[in-house]
């Protein structure tokens, strides 16, 4: 089995001694054998002049991941079809990675007094830059990273509210966001299994629960990225924690949407490490 390598190009946090930068949105560069995916693409440009001062690059990917569409992660989808069309026009090496998403990623998310805070291109759109794959059913990007597509939401877990002024155009009209587009990927190692969200508006526990059905595999070895749980809301941390804590990870990289009164509560319940841009996690 190959390794999994894990690199936050975006976070709302940076580590101390790097000379990276923030924003309150999530990137990451995921290598498994072979294949290089991107994880989101934050709000800005930001995770393109992070990943250069890292020396990565990010003209030969082979996989673009959106865990939902919510324009802090998918903000920088314009700046890299730019650096892929400037490729094209300059005679660059580049590979256009084929972008992996729910159906519902795309669509236009009003939000009063916001007119949109979705994804800046429409589906359409971004066909005519790269390959895009639609499915709201688990996808194996490799025999052992797989996107997870919908998440089911009737295990009894906890699910984050959505502020009512949520809505979402689809083709059956302007309705409330139900955030169905919400997903994740896994990695299933030989010692449990790595788990990398983007904001997990379906529920953290729903997530871990949907995961070890999807990859058959109880363990859990880390969980990465935004719990979407805030300070605000202390008994949805407290009810997230307790089931949290019946999965039994073996460790847990809270950041982004979660606050430290979570992390706090967290590290009650399993190892919580910090996080922030620059970090390199590998399996």
């Amino acid at each position: 089995m190959s390794n999994l390598t894990v690199t936050v190009l975006v976070d709302n946090h940076t580590l101390i001694g790097h000379h990276y930068t923030g924003e309150h949105g999530l990137s990451l560069f995921i290598e498994q054998g072979k294949k290089k995916c991107l994880f989101d693409v934050g709000y800005s440009d930001l995770f393109l002049s992070n990943a250069y001062k890292m020396g990565i690059d990010l003209l030969h990917l082979d996989y673009l991941a959106l865990s939902h569409g919510h324009i802090d992660h998918t903000g920088g989808l314009i700046p890299l079809m730019r650096r892929h069309m400037e490729a094209a026009i300059e005679k660059l090496p580049h590979r256009c990675p084929t972008v992996i998403a729910h159906p519902s990623c795309f669509y236009r998310r009003p939000a009063s007094p916001l007119a949109n805070i979705g994804a800046p291109v429409e589906k359409k759109e971004l066909e005519c830059h790269y390959p895009v794959k639609i499915s709201q059913s688990p996808v194996w990007l490799t025999p052992y990273l797989v996107f997870l597509g919908e998440i089911p939401r009737d295990a009894g877990n906890m699910v984050p509210k959505i502020p009512k002024e949520w809505m979402i155009v689809t083709p059956d009209g302007m309705q409330p966001d139900p955030l169905l587009d919400d997903t994740a990927l896994v990695f299933k190692s030989n010692t449990g299994l790595v788990i990398i969200t983007g904001c997990s508006h379906s529920g953290i526990s729903n997530i871990i629960w949907y995961a070890q059905q999807v990859c058959s595999d109880e363990r859990i070895r880390d969980v990465i990225g935004g719990f979407h749980l805030m300070g605000d809301d202390p008994a949805g941390i407290k009810r997230t924690v307790k089931e949290i804590k019946t999965s039994k990870p073996a460790a847990l990289h809270p950041c982004h949407c979660t606050s430290l009164a979570a992390k706090c509560a967290l590290a009650k319940v399993a190892p919580v490490y910090e996080v922030g841009v620059g970090l390199v996690m590998e399996y």
